[in-house]
C-alpha cells in the first residue's frame, strides 16, 4: 500500500494553520462546524489505515483478522514493504481503542453522576441547587436541563443572570456536547489533531457567547457575566460539561464580546490568510479520506486476488 496509508496518519498537521487562524476570524458557528468536521474525517481516517497497517501486521500470526489461507507467501510478499509499519501498527490501534474508550466512558459517567444529582427534583428545564460552590452547566438528553446553583446567581445582576441563562441555552440548541464529544475522540485517535479539540472547545463557547448576546442584545452585559462567572465559578468542581466560564481564555471571549459582531460569512476568500488555512485544512481532509479509501481498496484487492 506504500505511501498512500502513511499519508492521513500524518496530514492532520495541515489542519493546524485552521485551527490557529479560525478561532479568532471566522464565525464561532462557521469556526465549530468546520474544525469538527475536519477533525472526524481526519481522526476516523487515520484510524482506518492503523487497523489497515494492523491488518498486515497480523498476517503471520494465528488467529489474527487475516485468514490463514489468505496469509501465504504471496500475500506477504506483496505487503513486505509494510511488515514493520503494520506490527508497530498494532500497538497503536490498541492504544486508540484504550484511549477513545476512556473518553466515553468518562463523559457517560459525567453526564450519568449530573443526572444522578437531580434524582427526585421536578423536571423543569432550569434546576437552582441550594449550593455554596457557584458553578452552571447545560444538562443535555432526553430532557434539556440548564443546572445553577444560588451562589452563582447572588453573584450576578439580574441582566447578568438572564445572559448566563441565554449562554446555557446555546448550548443545549445547538448540541454543542456533539461537537466537544467529535473532537475528544478524534484526538485520541490521533494526537495531531489536539490543536483542533482546544480551538473547538473555545469556539464553542464563543458561538454560546454570541448566541446569547443576540437573545439578551447587549453584548456587554454578556462580557460583564462571562467574567463575573469565570471569578465566582474559579473552585468550581471538575470535570463539568459545557458551562459558561469553562471553555476558552476568558480574556479573549471578554474581549470578543467588547468587539463588533463577527460577520457571518460562512467561507473566507480563497487569496486571505484564513481562506488558504481553510483551503489547505479542507484539502488534507479530501486527500486523507482519498489515501485510506484507496488503501483500504489495495488491501482488499490483495487479500482476495494475490
Amino acid at each position: 500500500m506504500g505511501l498512500y496509508v502513511l499519508l492521513p496518519l500524518v496530514l492532520p498537521l495541515s489542519a493546524w494553520p485552521v485551527a490557529r487562524r479560525a478561532a479568532p476570524r471566522l464565525h464561532p458557528r462557521t469556526a465549530t462546524r468546520l474544525l469538527t468536521w475536519v477533525a472526524a474525517v481526519m481522526g476516523g481516517c487515520s484510524t482506518l489505515c492503523l487497523a489497515l497497517l494492523a491488518v498486515i501486521g497480523t498476517a503471520e500470526l494465528t488467529g489474527g483478522p487475516v485468514p490463514d489461507g489468505w496469509a501465504g507467501p504471496e500475500f506477504r510478499s506483496a505487503v513486505s514493504r509494510d511488515r514493520v509499519t503494520g506490527r508497530a501498527a498494532i500497538p497503536a490501534l490498541g492504544l486508540v481503542a484504550v484511549a477513545c474508550g476512556r473518553t466515553l466512558w468518562r463523559h457517560r459517567r459525567v453526564a450519568r453522576r449530573a443526572r444522578r444529582a437531580l434524582t427526585g427534583l421536578r423536571g423543569a428545564p432550569v434546576v437552582v441547587l441550594p449550593d455554596s460552590t457557584p458553578y452552571a452547566y447545560a444538562l443535555p438528553g432526553s430532557r434539556d436541563r440548564i443546572v445553577v446553583t444560588t451562589a452563582l446567581l447572588e453573584g450576578l445582576a439580574p441582566d447578568e443572570r438572564r445572559a448566563l441563562f441565554a449562554h446555557e441555552r446555546a448550548h443545549l440548541a445547538a448540541r454543542h456536547h456533539r461537537h466537544l464529544l467529535t473532537v475528544h475522540l478524534a484526538a485520541c485517535a490521533n494526537p495531531f489533531l489536539r490543536p483542533l479539540r482546544s480551538a473547538v472547545v473555545y469556539t464553542a463557547e464563543r458561538w454560546a457567547d454570541e448566541d446569547a448576546a443576540r437573545a439578551v442584545g447587549d453584548r456587554r452585559v454578556v462580557a460583564r457575566a462571562v467574567g463575573k462567572a469565570a471569578l465566582l465559578s474559579s473552585g468550581a468542581p471538575a470535570p463539568t460539561l459545557a458551562a459558561v466560564a469553562a471553555g476558552g481564555p476568558v480574556p479573549r471571549r471578554v474581549a470578543a464580546l467588547l468587539a463588533p459582531e463577527p460577520a457571518g460569512r460562512h467561507w473566507p476568500p480563497a487569496f486571505t490568510a484564513v481562506g488558504a488555512a481553510v483551503w489547505g485544512a479542507a484539502a488534507g481532509a479530501v486527500v486523507s479520506a482519498m489515501s485510506s479509501a484507496n488503501s483500504a481498496v489495495t488491501l482488499f484487492l490483495l487479500l482476495h486476488w494475490v
